[in-house]
């Protein structure tokens, strides 16, 4: 449902001059969200979230994608910023990140905090106290670590 949603509107965001950085279809209490998220150089305000809504929800409503009733919902990626795709990792390299474990790994671990150095397609490298490779399959959650 993500990739499709991602494909009917990522030409019309960046038309609008936005890069789409994320799709989510979820279920939030009762309801279901469609969340897109949007980004820029400049940052997101409100006034952006409206732009990119107000030109996507036709777009949407005409494809009639989603057969359940939802909330269309448009936000930033906020200053700390999951990140799911491998592009998204790649942009992030250098940075630091928080990584937190399905299970518990070899070394007893469930949660990793470092800079991202590299990306594969079986493994995420950290440095921390050390180098640490971590297998992708293990991977529950990335993200960002905002730092003043």
């Amino acid at each position: 449902m993500e990739e499709k949603i991602e494909k009917l509107v990522k030409n019309k965001i960046e038309d609008l001059g936005y890069e789409l950085y994320d799709v989510w279809y979820l279920k939030e209490g009762s309801n279901r969200v469609l969340r897109i998220v949007i980004d820029s150089k400049k940052g997101i305000s409100l006034e952006d979230c409206e732009t990119v809504n107000n030109a996507i929800k036709e777009i949407i409503d005409k494809a009639d994608p989603i057969q359940e009733p939802y909330f269309l919902e448009i936000s930033s990626p906020g200053i700390e910023r999951v990140l799911r795709k491998d592009w998204q990792l790649k942009k992030f390299r250098n940075e630091a990140v928080e990584v937190k474990l399905f299970k518990k790994d070899e070394n007893g671990n469930k949660n990793y905090r470092g800079i991202l150095l590299e990306v594969t397609d079986e493994t995420l490298e950290l440095e921390s106290d050390q180098k640490i490779k971590i297998d992708r399959k293990n991977i529950a959650q990335v993200k960002t670590i905002y730092q003043d």
